[in-house]
């Protein structure tokens, strides 16, 4: 691990000037979905047995089928989501507001990757993001430090995202490497930053991931990814019927591995390390390492579609400074101040904030 001149955040285990416009714009965007509200039911954690129901529940309410969303829709419930879009406005509609409050501040990007740059897709190994996307995120990079955040192992997001130029926080901010030589936006020495809290648990990881991909395959569809600090079971292309099987399925494994803990995301449930660590920590981590500690002229940006990216959210909300905007369709409880609908919309709200740096930029300062 290379040693970095910022303070890290305790770890301790649990128990264990042209102004000519770059890029068509606006982006065309996809066809709005049908605005529904999910009912995210807070499911217990713990891994007791009798509280499988409390994770199918939660397995269900993450997952609503098209047939539920008509329903939804019939009952008058497009209504609490216009509600819902009152408190978490459109970052498209109120980036005048946002930028605004950026005057005199650093802006510093954090990005999840799928669901976010990427459209969520079946197979997560093809979860591509599109060309555009990439010359999205690269121009972003140029104006602002900017980060990858996500739950997928860091050199998979890497050959997703494919730009050297940024800083990538993998397996839920457990792998966080950067930029081998220094970034123009920080004084960061030139060696990088390179931190990994919970290389101990690579063994046991391994050990879980192999148990796991024998014991998934009587479920069909099932699929279990090795992110190499946390195991990622995948249930999106799992009947319903099955779901308790296989939540009962990585229950029975995690018993031999007390210092795991499972949690939950958008149709997959996690195996990670007990360990005082999550995206909130990374961006944290990444703010300090970027030479932005306790800065009071930093404007931090996070977009995020996931469960996990509320911990990312809640430091935001903590701190009383930054951005946090939620990507999604459908009202859920989240620590975002406001929301974006798709990918599509992630991209058109990146190139604004690129065209508006440049303009902003080139104005003449009298």
């Amino acid at each position: 691990m290379t040693k970095q001149s910022v303070v890290v955040p305790e770890v301790a285990a649990a128990t264990p000037p042209n102004t000519a416009a770059l890029f068509p714009y606006p982006p065309p965007r996809a066809m709005p979905g049908v605005s529904v509200r999910k009912k995210y039911l807070q499911a217990q954690m713990e891994l007791g047995s009798g509280l499988i129901s409390g994770w199918v529940e939660s397995m269900r309410a993450s997952s609503p089928t098209h047939a539920k969303a008509a329903a939804a829709l019939a009952a008058g419930v497009d209504d609490e989501h216009a509600a819902w879009m009152a408190k978490h406005p459109s970052a498209l509609t109120m980036f005048d507001q946002i930028v605004a409050a950026s005057k005199g501040k650093r802006i510093v990007m954090f990005l999840d990757y799928d669901g976010t740059l990427s459209p969520i897709v079946d197979d997560p190994d093809a979860a591509f993001m599109s060309d555009t996307m990439r010359l999205a995120v690269r121009s972003v990079a140029k104006q602002f430090p900017t980060a990858i955040v996500s739950g997928r192992c860091r050199d998979k997001v890497f050959d997703f995202v494919k730009l050297a130029e940024l800083y990538y926080a993998g397996s839920h901010g457990m792998d966080i490497k950067g930029p081998a030589k220094a970034s123009r936006h920080t004084k960061a020495k030139a060696k990088g930053v390179l931190f990994q809290p919970a290389s101990e648990f690579i063994p046991m990881i391994q050990q879980v991931n192999e148990s796991l991909i024998e014991k998934t395959k009587c479920i069909p569809g099932s699929k279990v990814e090795n992110n190499k600090f946390c195991v990622s079971v995948h249930f999106r292309c799992v009947e319903e019927k099955s779901w308790s099987t296989l939540a009962d399925i990585v229950k029975a494994v995690l018993k031999d591995y007390p210092k795991l803990k499972l949690t939950q995301g958008r149709k997959v449930l996690e195996i990670r390390p007990t360990i005082k660590w999550d995206k909130g920590k990374a961006l944290e981590f990444l703010l300090e390492s970027l030479g932005f500690a306790d800065c009071s002229n930093v404007m931090p940006v996070y977009i995020g579609d996931d469960r996990t990216d509320e911990d990312a959210f809640k430091v935001l909300r903590k701190r009383g400074q930054g951005v946090g905007i939620l990507v999604s369709k459908h009202a859920k409880d989240t620590n975002a101040s406001y929301s974006l609908q798709e990918p599509a919309e992630v991209m058109e709200f990146l190139l604004r904030l690129v065209e508006w740096d440049r303009l902003s930029k080139s104005r003449p300062r009298w």
